[in-house]
């Protein structure tokens, strides 16, 4: 059996999340203390009392949804668990790959939730309010997506897998192809409630932003290797890792070729680690032949320790 954890990216964030982790283990509790201490705030408190509309702010769900799956992470350590010697590669869905770094040594936690903090500040700061948006897309095929994007002028931000598409942009340009997708058949084409353009050449300041934050934090090599959402393909070089995570800002999540390729790669399990099931979801709708797991709440860190044996 070969493994491979992942870590959710931004939508996975819930009021109440990580709060039966910190509760049932101390080493979970001391993540959030230590994400509390970096950021200078209660951060721990908006996740798990709210208000919801507070820690849906990008600046607050960034660093919270890394917390959530560094806290999973140690409780399995302090049960035992070896990243190293149990798990092949770790990769995270946008934010979350700061979370797989996290997880894998490259950064400190402190320094993670700080870098998430400036990339969510950087994010939110790009582009104003109301003049960009993000759609979902689903029931097409890429190339046609794809068209209609370079049609109007929009780009796909993330291939999610499954047929699941999700675009970015101006926001004119967006509700248009999201309008184009429906009369080509799409089975969904649903604007989203975000803040921003994610994933879009209009996030080239927040790309500058992240170059200057990550050329000043330290940098270990990761204990195993963390595949790219940008090039899909597995580096254990922090000079690169930290070029791509640039990259990342204005680029696509390759998230349906990432699980291909682990698929292709030996990878026979993958664990998402943190709040919600997301991942586990596109992934059953990828490939099958994977078997997927969560560790979440106390009794998945248990289960998940079982099967690592």
């Amino acid at each position: 059996m070969s493994v491979a954890f992942t870590f959710p990216g931004q939508g996975s964030q819930a009021v109440g999340m990580g709060k039966a982790l910190a509760e049932a283990f101390p080493a979970a509790r001391d993540v959030f203390a230590e994400v509390d201490e970096a950021l200078g705030q209660n951060l721990s408190g908006l996740m798990w009392d709210g208000p919801e509309d507070e820690l849906t702010l990008t600046a607050n769900t960034q660093p919270a949804l890394m917390a959530v799956s560094i806290a999973a992470l140690r409780a399995l350590e302090s049960k035992g668990l070896s990243l190293k010697d149990n798990v092949a590669y770790v990769a995270g869905h946008s934010l979350g790959e700061y979370s797989a770094l996290c997880a894998a040594g490259m950064f400190s936690l402190a320094d993670t939730a700080r870098l998430l903090r400036i990339r969510g500040n950087a994010m939110q700061a790009a582009v104003p309010e109301g003049e960009g948006a993000m759609a979902a897309i689903i029931g097409l095929e890429r190339d046609v997506v794809e068209a209609i994007c370079a049609e109007v002028g929009c780009e796909i931000a993330n291939d999610n897998g499954g047929g699941q598409f999700v675009i970015s942009g101006h926001k004119g340009p967006v509700e248009e192809a999201a309008r184009i997708c429906t009369e080509k058949g799409a089975k969904r084409a649903l604007m989203l409630p975000v803040s921003a353009p994610f994933h879009s050449a209009l996030m080239a300041p927040a790309a500058d932003a992240m170059r200057e934050a990550l050329a000043g934090v330290q940098k270990n090599a990761p204990v195993v290797p963390v595949v790219s959402n940008v090039s899909v393909s597995p580096s254990s070089d922090p000079a690169d890792i930290a070029d791509k995570l640039v990259k990342q800002v204005t680029g696509q999540v390759r998230w349906r070729e990432t699980v291909e390729w682990f698929g292709a790669n030996g990878v026979t399990t993958l664990y998402e680690l943190g709040a919600g099931k997301v991942l586990t979801g596109l992934a059953r709708r990828i490939n099958r032949d994977i078997a997927t797991a969560n560790v979440g709440m106390p009794e998945d860190v248990d289960a998940a320790l079982a099967a690592l044996g």
